[in-house]
């Protein structure tokens, strides 16, 4: 045998040698329990889907999966963490689309870089917003808003939830399409917003579904747009997109690992969330709380991260908004 044949038999060998032990890390794993960081605090909607998936991988793996709440600064500590941790399977995250897609564009120094130090594994559902106007008001519609902003000039106020938060930037989005010039305020949390357009301090607001339609079933705001790209099944509000082709700005939550991860375990995590989140108790409880489950292969995964990356870097860029 001469010497390039030998050169490509070890080749082959070394190669089957790393498949078989690739195959073999996935077999055995987990063989203890695993670590989910959640960049959001204990109690929050995003920590309970966190816990709701975390419960039914724990099942599936027969072993814990342990919750580690890191909350604050826009998920920097939990996001960072997550990066910094050794990829092998036993750290696993669950990201909301802010952390994962605004803060590395709203903050100068994020502490985590998305696209070297994480992966995406599987996307869990994904989360639209709602845009709601006093009922009071007359406006019945996003063309009816638009019409009235520019009748008053600088004078319509938008309560943002939370400055740079999605939310503010849908509504954002939203002004800057219908060239509506709306006077943004921003509040600290999403419940204050929404007591602003209660008390008719403001125009407009934003907020997830499940927040805003007791207002809306109430009788005391109205819903004048949903921010996916088409209608959300069982709500009766139109989506912007109607109005405004091409409008969608929607939260989401993935499974994410730090880069690294052996793509035996990646694809292991991918097939047991999509089983999860394709069971009818998972999905009638993701959709009571406003989230529409996906079952995403990991190549989908990441394109669609990349796609969400895509879009909030443009809208960030349009909208002028400088890190801090």
């Amino acid at each position: 045998m001469n010497r390039i044949s030998k050169r490509c038999v070890m080749h082959v060998a070394l190669s089957l040698l790393a498949m078989a032990a690739t195959t073999a890390t996935a077999q055995s794993w987990p063989s203890k329990p695993v670590r989910m960081i959640v960049p959001i605090g204990a109690g929050s909607a995003p920590d309970v889907i966190a816990r709701i998936v975390g419960e039914k991988l724990a099942a599936a793996w027969g072993q814990g999966v342990v919750v580690d709440n890191r909350p604050g600064a826009g998920g920097i500590p939990g996001m960072s963490a997550l990066a910094r941790s050794v990829p092998d399977g036993y750290t696993i995250g669950f990201v909301p689309a802010a952390m994962g897609t605004i803060t590395p564009l709203v903050f100068k120094t994020p502490q985590f870089n998305p696209d070297t130090d994480l992966s995406s594994v599987a996307t869990v559902g994904i989360s639209p917003l709602m845009l709601v106007v006093p009922a009071s008001s007359g406006i019945q519609s996003v063309a009816d808003l638009e019409k009235h902003a520019k009748a008053h000039p600088g004078k319509v106020n938008f309560a943002a939830p939370q400055l740079n938060s999605l939310p503010h930037l849908a509504g954002e989005m939203a002004s800057k399409a219908g060239g509506m010039g709306l006077f943004t305020v921003p509040y600290r949390t999403p419940p204050e917003a929404v007591a602003a357009v209660l008390a008719g301090d403001a125009m407009l607001t934003v907020d997830g579904v499940p927040s805003l339609l007791p207002h809306v079933k109430s009788g005391r705001l109205r819903a004048v747009g949903v921010t996916s790209s088409a209608r959300l099944p069982g709500i009766d509000v139109p989506a912007v997109a109607e109005t405004y082709p091409g409008y969608e700005a929607i939260g989401w939550f993935q499974i994410v690992v730090p880069a690294g991860t052996p793509a035996a375990i990646v694809e292991r995590i991918n097939a047991d969330v999509n089983r999860i989140t394709a069971s009818p108790e998972v999905t009638a409880r993701l959709v009571d709380m406003g989230v529409y489950p996906r079952q995403d292969s990991v190549g989908a995964a990441r394109s669609f991260f990349s796609e969400q990356q895509r879009a909030m870097k443009r809208l960030v860029t349009d909208l002028g908004i400088q890190p801090q």
